[in-house]
């Protein structure tokens, strides 16, 4: 019996097919820019590689570990002769767990962490301090070589200052060590006082009734200079 050949008509759907599944995967790799801000790929034996392995939902792309919709969850910028994370640093604000360790890095991170509220798992070169200090972090271990800052503390319930936020304010955490005042909803302004939400027709209005009169303003003292001249 002679095999069946397929016809045409499917062999094109295939390769349609092939075609729209390696655009959906390219687009699926963009990237972040800081994933490829240093060349390589996360190690096997890195802890970012070890804790990426265990969700099913999580991928290893360049030097990220992230989700389907490209959020990271994970960033190993280690060995990269960095002296600070750099300007795309920010867009990892979402990781769980960063590593930086065997950099040059300056002893200054305090700031740099700013909004990396999801963050429990740091590794940092040695003599380096963990962000906010051993007392933002549940747990500092350190090693010959590196230094690992685990659980990052919720410090609002530790202030011991009642009054650091206003009445109608509440503290919530904006990163390791550091604390911010978030107004309560219907409040906003300078101490959370002003009541109400922000009006954007009364602020479109102000600035358009500004930019018409100086408009009227530039247009007649040009017309009174062109009738001088």
């Amino acid at each position: 019996m002679a095999p069946i050949v397929p016809s045409s008509g499917a062999s094109l759907v295939s390769r349609a097919m092939a075609l729209l599944l390696a655009l959906g995967v390219e687009r699926a790799l963009a990237l972040p820019e800081i994933c490829t801000q240093c060349p390589g790929s996360v190690q096997n034996s890195s802890n970012v590689a070890h804790y990426c392995k265990q969700t099913p939902e999580l991928m290893l792309h360049a030097r990220c570990c992230l989700n389907q919709k490209g959020t990271i969850f994970g960033l190993d910028l280690q060995n990269c002769s960095l002296e600070d994370p750099g300007p795309n640093f920010p867009q990892a604000y979402t990781a769980v767990i960063i590593d930086l360790q065997a950099n040059p890095l300056k002893d200054n991170l305090a700031n740099t962490f700013r909004g990396f509220i999801q963050l429990q798992t740091l590794v940092l070169p040695q003599g380096i301090s963990c962000p906010g200090g051993n007392d933002a972090w549940k747990q500092v271990i350190s090693y010959k070589d590196n230094k690992i800052c685990q659980g990052q503390r919720n410090l609002c319930n530790s202030t011991g200052d009642p009054e650091m936020c206003p009445e109608n304010g509440s503290c919530a955490v904006d990163g390791p060590g550091l604390l911010q005042c978030v107004c309560a909803d219907g409040f906003q302004g300078y101490k959370c006082m002003r009541q109400g939400s922000f009006s954007l027709f009364m602020f479109f209005g102000i600035l358009g009734s500004t930019t018409l009169s100086l408009s009227i303003l530039l247009w007649g003292t040009q017309r009174r200079k062109a009738k001088t001249s």
